[in-house]
């Protein structure tokens, strides 16, 4: 009988000790993946848009809604930064009053066709974008769609 305890180890004891640190590491490893992959607190991945009022939207740039203004299309997207957008549809004449009111600090916008549009502000902290804002930058740009009503697009975002 000596001879079959000659080379035997005592892997039934030692095994569970050994396979515990593995089994530990891998539900770990596992656990990490699928938070990784989860879904955000609003219920979208990191970086898709999701769909917001447009209050929050606004208030994310500093901004509140114009008087007659029908705002619209409001989304956040959510990753390393952060981006709010809106599109808004008011009368032409309140368009400069409302940027003023909004940003006194901003530099006047700009004018002129191509990517800009009729109107275009750019506006951050170092250039007139109140404290209140989240942001670090806000765009709007502004198209003129008839006599009577501007077309306009609101960003604000982080960076």
């Amino acid at each position: 009988m000596q001879a079959a305890d000659r080379g035997h180890t005592r892997w039934g004891i030692i095994l569970p000790f050994l396979a515990l640190p593995v089994v530990v590491l891998g539900v770990l490893i596992v656990g990490l993946f699928l938070w990784a992959y989860s879904d955000d607190d609003d219920g979208t991945r990191a970086g898709a848009a999701a769909t917001v009022p447009c209050t929050e939207a606004l208030a994310f740039g500093a901004a509140e809604p114009p008087a007659h203004a029908r705002v619209r299309d409001c989304t956040v997207q959510r990753g390393i930064d952060t981006s709010y957008s809106a599109v808004l549809r008011m009368p032409r004449e309140d368009v400069s009053d409302w940027l003023r009111e909004t940003y006194p600090d901003a530099p006047e916008p700009r004018t002129g066709g191509g990517v800009c549009g009729a109107l275009c502000l750019d506006v951050t902290h170092e250039d007139g974008l109140p404290g209140t804002a989240e942001a670090h930058v806000v765009q709007v740009r502004v198209e003129y769609e008839n006599a009577e009503t501007a077309l306009v697009r609101f960003s604000a975002f982080t960076m």
